[in-house]
Formats: structure tokens, sequence, C-alpha cells
């Protein structure tokens, strides 16, 4: 299977072969679009609204379109956001090219970006730092039926991270950096629960393949308020010893969505 678009952003040969130095996106990209599957297939989706926040080059933009519209039958209208206008007006041409009528690229920024309508799906690939977490915000905020996350370089937890009663894991840098990632992605996921989504962090691809390998995978769900409050009170126990504040909890009390 060719998707033409991939050809023009250097993955596939005009033969239909992966680019060497393209295989590890390529693995990336399938591995994204397979966690997706495993969501699309639940529900009888007959149409989507999807945003891409930090889309990047758009590798896996084109091909999520491609999967949904061509693949699954289904009516989609996507959005691309990101900070490079260079990469915005390169991919609207190739979207343009190829009749992706309904797949068009915007510039600018996760945070402060508005949309009115209804939104079905988010997703992020490697927003980042707390960009991911305006991204989260965002999806929550606009209720969305899904999001599929993979956070990257997340500094807001190490840089605030201080203990006195678990000073073993601050007291060597590499193991604070990977604990403070780690953590960041828990606090991440319980914040969603609390907000009313089912969530799993899955391992997204081979981590020799990428250190960033954990992907959130978030569905809206009928979450009882036990579970919601107990998700809560575990962020807020993480926070008490280890001196966090968290970026996406803020906003979310903000607005009153948890």
């Amino acid at each position: 299977m060719i998707i033409e678009p991939l050809i023009d952003l250097g993955v596939f040969t005009k033969e239909g072969k992966v680019i060497n130095s393209k295989y590890d996106k390529y693995k990336q990209i399938n591995r994204f679009i397979e966690i997706i599957d495993d969501e699309i297939k639940k529900n009888n989706f007959e149409e989507l609204t999807v945003l891409d926040f930090g889309c990047g080059k758009s590798y896996l933009t084109f091909v999520l379109y491609y999967y949904l519209v061509e693949i699954r039958k289904i009516k989609v209208k996507m959005i691309g956001l990101d900070l490079k206008e260079d990469v915005i007006k390169k991919c609207n041409d190739i979207a343009t090219r190829y009749g992706y009528d309904d797949l068009h690229f915007e510039l600018g920024d996760i945070n402060g970006f508005k949309y009115n309508n209804k939104v079905d799906m988010v997703i992020t690939l490697h927003a980042c730092n707390t960009a991911t977490d305006y991204a989260l915000y965002n999806a929550i905020k606009w209720n969305s039926k899904m999001i599929f996350s993979v956070p990257c370089c997340q500094h807001e937890f190490n840089d605030q991270m201080k203990s006195e009663d678990l000073n073993i894991l601050t007291k060597y840098g590499i193991i604070q950096e990977r604990v403070a990632a780690l953590m960041t992605d828990a606090v991440r996921s319980n914040l969603l629960e609390a907000a009313g989504y089912k969530t799993q962090l899955l391992e997204f691809i081979d981590i020799a393949h990428s250190p960033k390998n954990i992907l959130i995978r978030a569905s809206k769900a009928n979450i009882t308020n036990n579970k919601k409050e107990k998700a809560l009170n575990e962020v807020k126990a993480l926070i008490k010893e280890f001196n966090f504040n968290p970026t996406l909890l803020n906003l979310l009390k903000k607005d009153n969505l948890i």
C-alpha cells in the first residue's frame, strides 16, 4: 500500500519502499495507527473531527487521514497545527495535490488555540514539555471522545522535584530525570481519569527505536465519582511529597474541569 504524500515527505521511494533513514519513523507511525485502530473499532463512527497538535512534517497526520477515510470509510475533518510556517505551507500543498479535501494545516501555538466546534479526537506526537499539558487541557475542555498523546522531554517536574523523605530519588541526577518523567505521565493519566476519561499508558515503540516510548490513550467514559476523587487524591499526595506544581492540574482547576 503506497500512501502518496509519504513519497513527497521522503518516507517512501516512488516504488513504495521505506527509505532506510526513515524506518524508525515508519515503525512509530504504524504503531500509533494500531493503537488508534484499537479504539476506533469499538465504535461505529460515521464522522470524526481530529486535531493534531504539533503536527511537524505531518507523517502521522497524512497516514491517519488516509487510514480513517480510505480504510475505515469515515467522513473526517482533520486539522494539523504547528509553529513552522514553511512546514504548514508544504503540508497544505501536499494535501491539495492529492485531493485530501478535509485535511488542512494551520499556523499556531497549542497554548491559546481557539476552536469552537466539536472535537472527537486529539493527537499529539512528541509535543515538548508542557505543550503536552496544553494539548491535554484543550482536549478535555472540548470534551473530546479520544486522546492519543506521546509526550516528550518532560522538564517541569525535574526542575521542581524536592523531597526530604525520599531523597534517594533526587540525589542522583539521572535517576531524578527518569523518575520525574515517569511521574509526569502518571500525573497526567490520573488527571485525565479525574476529568472523566478511561486512561491507559502503553509502550508506544521499542525503547531501542525511541526513548520517548510511552503513549497516553484516553477515551471518554463513565468514571465514578469515587474513582475520580481517588485519582485526584493520588496526584495531591505526589505533589505534597515532591513539591510539584503541575501545569495540567492548574489549567483544569482554573476552568473547573476537575
